[in-house]
């Protein structure tokens, strides 16, 4: 324990994932740093208001010599307590470190999230204690499938992908099964690992109820089902035949003609939908419910159960960022069997094939539990989100075919005095769906974000 003079005003700092204030100490408190322990580590601070103003501590030489004592007899961690000084009020900081190993106080299990904390319970639960392991779920043995449940046309058909796309050029030249399931990490003993069920299995859905994939046709409401449809088998088969089904039954196409030639364009681009699919089976948590493919008019929206690792966000997706596989085992098979990159790029190519159709980019979203992806067939549908005007809904049609737009444009497109239209593109601005070139005058335009 140190005692020293702060030199960072405590004013510019708020409660986050890494940081925590208290006015007093209460034991209740040890929850706090179970939570930070079992995250990313933390700093709790005590005699401090949720304002962030300290407000000091009367008892601070006792509670420095009681709190490490109830950590490590409590939570059997050891944390760092400084003994914090400003403008001579007395403060209590407790310096958390991360720990690989799961930490519970009273038998029960809590995790820092933003600036929450959390129990962790049932199906939270058991993948945090299964990544505190170092595996994952897909990586654990299922007992009572046998190799003769798998489907050799399915292994057949991985080992042909696996070729062709150079990732495992020798897969074709193994014909003992046990061999290559050995090899690929999806074998352990004599006993076949969750992944080689759920990639090989003659019918998955027996040993994991909920390992398929649900398909939905909605009109206006999301209570109006039109049609549905499920689909199972191995998880393959599954990607494919979802493809198959939403292509030839639920996607609609434009026709064109180029000379004698007829061309046919679907509302949404073929990449980014399978690239949609194949990021929910891949990263999905098999312990939930199933995928949810929902279709309109206007949208269409694939939701897996699962949310994102704690060190990645939402943003992170929509730029290059590390990979964070769910499932190791399914992202590893899935690479090299051609179908999926491996260095984070699924949502990058899925904002950028929406781009190339000139649509809107897609809306990612931690929504219920799991994540959503949605893609919009048109731009009035998806400007519809952000509450604006006809004016502005025009001005934002105007970037189908143009890469700028200027005052003097938006005023020609819409009729709108220059007043106007200077607060029209304010509020584009604020509502990030444009942004300024930074330039004044004849010069200066607005571009699309």
């Amino acid at each position: 324990m140190t005692r020293c003079i702060e030199t960072k005003s405590v004013m510019q700092m708020k409660e986050n994932q890494n940081i925590e204030f208290k006015s007093s100490w209460r034991d209740e408190y040890l929850k706090w740093i179970c939570g930070f322990a079992n995250a990313g580590g933390g700093r709790l601070y005590v005699g401090i208001n949720d304002q962030g103003e300290v407000i000091g501590l009367s008892n601070y030489k006792t509670l420095a010599e009681e709190i490490p004592n109830k950590i490590i007899s409590h939570l059997g961690v050891s944390c760092e307590i400084n003994l914090l000084e400003k403008n001579q009020i007395v403060y209590l900081e407790i310096v958390v470190p991360p720990y690989e190993v799961a930490i519970s106080f009273k038998g029960k299990y809590y995790f820092r999230s933003g600036s929450t904390l959390q129990e962790l319970k049932g199906i939270s639960l058991n993948d945090f204690l299964m990544r505190k392991s170092g595996k994952t779920w897909d990586e654990s043995i299922d007992d009572s499938a046998t190799i003769d449940e798998l489907n050799p046309e399915a292994v057949n058909a991985f080992k042909s992908g696996a070729v062709k796309s150079y990732r495992l050029p020798n897969a074709g030249q193994e014909a003992d099964l046990t061999k290559l399931l050995v090899n690929l990490r999806l074998m352990e003993g004599k006993n076949l690992k969750r992944a080689a069920i759920l990639l090989f299995g003659k019918d998955p859905q027996k040993y994991h109820l909920t390992a398929y994939l649900k398909i939905g046709r909605f009109g206006v409401k999301d209570s109006d089902l039109l049609s549905q449809e499920l689909i199972s088998g191995n998880i393959f088969e599954m990607a494919d035949s979802a493809m198959e089904i939403l292509d030839k039954k639920y996607f609609r196409k434009s026709i064109s003609y180029n000379g004698l030639h007829r061309i046919e364009t679907p509302e949404y681009p073929y990449e980014a939908v399978r690239e949609i699919l194949l990021n929910a089976i891949v990263h999905r948590h098999y312990s939930g419910p199933p995928i949810q493919v929902s279709i309109y008019d206007d949208k269409f929206m694939v939701w897996n159960f699962g949310t994102l690792p704690e060190n990645l966000t939402i943003e992170d997706l929509k730029r290059k960022h590390a990979s964070h596989p769910r499932n190791k085992l399914l992202a590893d098979l899935f690479f090299k069997g051609g179908l999926i990159e491996a260095w984070g790029r699924g949502t990058i190519k899925i904002i950028e094939e929406c781009v190339k159709a000139h649509l809107p980019k897609p809306i990612i979203e931690e929504i219920t539990g799991g994540i959503g992806v949605t893609l919009f067939n048109n731009w009035r549908a998806y400007l519809k989100l952000f509450n604006l005007n006809e004016r502005q809904i025009l001005a934002m049609e105007h970037f189908n075919e143009n890469d700028k737009i200027t005052n003097k444009d938006y005023q020609k497109i819409t009729g709108a005095s220059r007043e106007t239209t200077s607060r029209d593109l304010a509020d584009l601005t604020q509502k990030k769906l444009i942004e300024s070139s930074g330039s004044k005058g004849a010069g200066s335009y607005y571009s699309k974000k």
